[in-house]
């Protein structure tokens, strides 16, 4: 009986996307915008010398860069038009977010509604090309620092190098833009998402020859496999784990007729925040790490050592890493949640949790209970994050198999796949509309 009922959904879901011609559009247009992406990351800077590239970038690869290449679709290691990827964009919006809640003044800005959030969006922007330049020209002065990767060092090498890479993410952070208005899901998580995903076959594939070639045991690959497949398991469970207050509704008398009280539940989902923390506690490990380690070329004693510190695996950056992904999770979600907010709704509509007086001390329940699963979201974020880096540090294996990744890849395709499913019920809805029209008309 449960097979034919999911049967018959799975029909009905069909034949509504086959209807649904809006939302094939959109997901012709998200894989066309994914497809230019992929694209750009192929396409080389001018000036370098791939095979003194290549070698540079093979011995770097599994510090900091490596995570570096992993966002921006292995651009980095091609040195491509892309190789800044949408890192900036993100930076930018971190730092901006923060502000928000220094200066009085960009707080007034995000009350105003879209008017106000279209002046911070430009404000980002502004940013994100500073952001930028300085990533780009520290690149550059990176590049002509290593041997024989620049062709003809100089000034003018700076200055293209610096100009290509600004302009390929804001290039990058248009077309996330453009793909969050016309097309399905996030653009900048999708941007992410499809650099990480175009990198796992070939980190298989390398798994796979270390085993070939006796690095890896056979054992240790299948254990790999399995712990795989289980932290994927969790992520899908963690990120669907909610918490439901009851919501009471009072008796109420319209004209002659009593409505009895009805009950329904405010759904509090354990990791509120997302993916978000450790996309922007890795974008801002990014920038130190990426600044010191091209300067510390010039032979500057601290900054080698920062560099070292900073080397993906090291303590330090764990300590940093899990600091910045627990902030972020009570940052980001003090953002997206207004407690207060919430309770007053509620007054408004005559709801009230059992138990618990409507207004203030409302809020400050719902407050209470939030910050409780918080704590248990941004855990499970540092346990999915830093629990593979220590399987990898002690088995090598390649680093797309991190938990970062994977957190990435689950969480944007859970949320991608929900917005398709919501398209899908607003057509079916719309038809519903249209055909209770019809049969008003005829009759």
């Amino acid at each position: 009986m449960a097979s034919a009922a999911e049967q018959l959904a799975a029909n009905l879901n069909f034949s509504a996307f086959a209807k649904a011609e809006d939302l094939k559009k959109r997901i012709w247009f998200t894989l066309g915008a994914l497809l230019v992406y992929r694209l750009g990351t192929y396409i080389p800077m001018p000036g370098i010398n791939p095979d003194a590239l290549a070698q540079a970038f093979s011995g770097a690869q599994k510090g900091i860069l490596g995570l570096f290449n992993m966002f921006a679709g292995g651009a980095v290691g091609r040195m491509a038009i892309f190789a800044l990827g949408i890192m900036p964009y993100i930076s930018s919006s971190i730092i901006v977010q923060l502000l928000t809640t220094v200066i009085p003044s960009l707080e007034t800005l995000k009350k105003e509604g879209e008017q106000g959030r279209k002046i911070i969006n430009q404000y980002t922007r502004y940013l994100t090309v500073i952001l930028a330049v300085v990533q780009a020209y520290s690149i550059a002065v990176g590049l002509e620092a290593a041997t024989n990767v620049v062709m003809e060092p100089g000034w003018f090498f700076r200055f293209t190098t610096t100009v290509t890479l600004t302009g390929g993410t804001m290039f990058l952070m248009w077309v996330g833009e453009q793909i969050t208005a016309r097309g399905i899901g996030n653009g900048t998580s999708l941007i992410i998402f499809a650099g990480i995903v175009a990198g796992l076959p070939t980190a298989l594939a390398g798994t796979l020859e270390l085993g070939r070639q006796g690095a890896l045991s056979t054992g240790v690959i299948l254990g790999v496999m399995v712990v795989v497949v289980a932290v994927i398991a969790f992520i899908v469970f963690m990120e669907r784990a909610q918490r439901r207050l009851l919501i009471q509704y009072p008796k109420r008398q319209v004209g002659n007729r009593i409505f009895q009280g009805e009950s329904s539940h405010l759904p509090l989902k354990l990791n509120t925040s997302g993916v978000i923390p450790p996309i922007f506690a890795s974008s801002l490990l990014l920038i130190p790490a990426t600044l010191s380690s091209f300067a510390a070329s010039q032979n500057i004693g601290w900054l080698s050592t920062m560099t070292a510190m900073l080397g993906h695996g090291q303590p330090l950056y764990m300590a940093l890493y899990a600091a910045l992904i627990v902030f972020f999770a009570f940052f980001y979600t003090a953002i997206v949640f207004n407690p207060q907010e919430t309770a007053d709704n509620l007054k408004k509509h005559g709801g009230f949790i059992p138990g618990i007086r409507p207004g203030e001390r409302t809020a400050q329940y719902i407050d209470t209970v939030l910050t409780r699963i918080t704590v248990i979201g941004a855990g499970y974020l540092v346990l999915v994050c830093l629990l593979p880096e220590f399987l990898i540090s002690a088995t090598g294996v390649p680093f797309y198999l991190g938990g970062t990744s994977l957190l990435i890849v689950v969480s944007v395709t859970m949320d991608t796949v929900s917005q398709i499913q919501g398209h899908l019920l607003a057509h079916q809805y719309e038809g519903l509309v249209k055909k209770a029209k019809l049969g008003g008309k005829r009759r």
